[in-house]
């Protein structure tokens, strides 16, 4: 087994016997034992009573972080003509239409969000098999499909957050940076669970919420209420 460094053996200690704590606690916890040369981001895990692989329990998305997400967001878009000049105006970082497919069936993916114009979405459909697995492919019900491409464009970059269920019925996404003011990662964290409440699909039996964990990018998990994380 190899050998744990001083740091992480410290983090984790620290984690001992810690679990089912308010956001508030488990906030002060991981910022207080993120001490790595970067900025890490404050990740959330979502354990939920669903199983994806029936359409009538999928659960997805799409919450505006309150404070940001602290990321960068390089944005795409697909459109033509005064659409494609609306998203450089917005800040869009690429804008294309065909030669933006091809590049992309090439190997280059260099964005974090596709956005596209509904008489693009022929061309889009074509790229399904690259974009689908990488959760990039817009979709009207996350607004990723628009006619409004400055609005979501600016959305993209202000702190918007798509979220969807895995194979496991796990929700996973990052809801800040380790050096946000804990009141802030609080607020985006309520934010994101509460959104994913609100996208429980008809489908869902039982217990939804099964457990909520948060971590930095280094550093230990720890378990959260759910109680408190869904409180309003």
């Amino acid at each position: 087994m190899a050998k744990l460094g001083k740091r992480t053996r410290a983090a984790r200690e620290a984690f001992v016997g810690k679990e089912n704590l308010t956001v508030e606690e488990a906030v002060s916890l991981i910022k207080s034992n993120s001490n790595v040369k970067f900025d890490e981001t404050v990740e959330i895990a979502m354990n939920l009573g669903v199983d994806p692989r029936h359409a009538d329990q999928m659960v997805r998305g799409v919450v505006g972080l309150p404070n940001g997400t602290g990321k960068t967001v390089r944005v795409a878009v697909f459109a033509r003509g005064p659409k494609a000049d609306e998203a450089k105006e917005a800040g869009a970082d690429i804008v294309g239409a065909e030669d933006l497919m091809e590049s992309i069936q090439s190997g280059t993916i260099d964005f974090d969000r596709c956005i596209a114009t509904p008489d693009m979405m022929p061309v889009v459909g074509r790229l399904g098999k690259i974009l689908g697995p990488r959760n990039l492919m817009p979709n009207p019900k996350v607004g990723t499909v628009t006619m409004d491409v400055a609005q979501a464009v600016s959305d993209a970059k202000g702190g918007q957050v798509q979220f969807k269920a895995e194979k496991a019925g796990v929700v996973h996404a990052g809801v800040g940076k380790a050096s946000f003011d804990e009141a802030k990662l609080v607020e985006n964290i309520r934010a994101f669970v509460n959104a994913v409440s609100a996208a429980k699909p008809a489908g869902a039996k039982g217990s939804y919420m099964k457990k909520i964990s948060l971590s930095s990018s280094m550093g230990p998990g720890v378990s959260v209420s759910v109680d408190d994380a869904n409180a309003q």
